[in-house]
């Protein structure tokens, strides 16, 4: 293995790592994007929720979970780490700042440090609230035959061992569920304009930091082709650095202007 140690370990080692941890990243971006748009939904949080059931209890879901928080915390130390060996090695910056690199190239250390600052504020409003705080119940009865789900709000007192119970009613034609109401949570959260304001800056490193990020992980890659390379320029620009962070910047400002009209 000692061939793989020095590879790993070269200049062009440690970028691929960064690279490979960074497009599985993006692909975890793309899958958790889709998945929270069912915050949308006008249906009470109905499928938002059982999303949420079904992402912290399935197993394989589980494991995937917790690798990609592991690559989180080894994508962002690295890249940490690679910006301090370049510094290192070049302890004088250039007097000049040629036009030849993006703003997002040359800060990407400083955008990549904001995201892990955001991810765990994220976690903490989210994650580590559904896992471990009593957050309230919801119950929810479809009719198997039309399909309309009606929403009730459990009383504050009550509680189940596990976060989702499901019930039938063959005679009354019904399927009820009763499950943690992490859609109440978004909601509540999402008063407070400063969170909104955190959110959305957040965003704007995002779409920065992808921007350079994805056309650099093809590059170091050796997926440079005149073929190839403005597919990626195209995938990189107009689906990670805008309408990824677009569509998760317009959901904390969703729920802020639901709360301003009063909904």
């Amino acid at each position: 293995m000692s061939w793989l140690t020095k590879t790993l370990s070269s200049s062009i080692g440690k970028k691929v790592l960064m690279s490979l941890t960074g497009l599985f990243l993006c692909t975890f971006l793309l899958v958790h994007l889709i998945g929270n748009l069912q915050l949308f939904k006008n249906d009470g949080g109905y499928a938002f929720n059982k999303y949420a059931v079904f992402m912290t209890t399935f197993p394989l879901i589980k494991v995937i979970s917790y690798v990609n928080y592991a690559l989180i915390l080894f994508h962002a130390f690295w890249g940490l780490y690679l910006e301090f060996q370049n510094r290192k090695a070049r302890p004088i910056a250039y007097a000049v700042v040629r036009n030849q690199s993006s703003f997002s190239s040359r800060n990407m250390a400083i955008l990549g440090t904001i995201l892990l600052v955001y991810i765990v504020v994220h976690m903490g409003d989210f994650w580590y609230k559904f896992h471990n705080e009593p957050l309230p119940y919801a119950k929810y009865t479809e009719n198997v035959v039309s399909g309309v789900v009606t929403t009730e709000e459990m009383p504050s007192t009550y509680s189940q061992e596990v976060k989702m119970v499901e019930m039938s009613n063959e005679a009354a034609g019904t399927h009820t569920v009763v499950l943690k109401d992490l859609y109440k949570e978004v909601g509540v959260s999402f008063q407070n304009p400063l969170l909104v304001i955190f959110y959305i800056l957040g965003m704007f490193a995002v779409a920065y930091h992808l921007y350079h990020g994805f056309q650099s992980a093809f590059q170091t890659l050796g997926w440079n082709h005149p073929k190839y390379t403005p597919l990626v320029k195209f995938i990189g620009t107009w689906v990670f650095a805008i309408a990824i962070p677009l569509g998760f910047a317009a959901m904390p400002i969703y729920f802020y202007i639901q709360h301003l009209m009063g909904n």
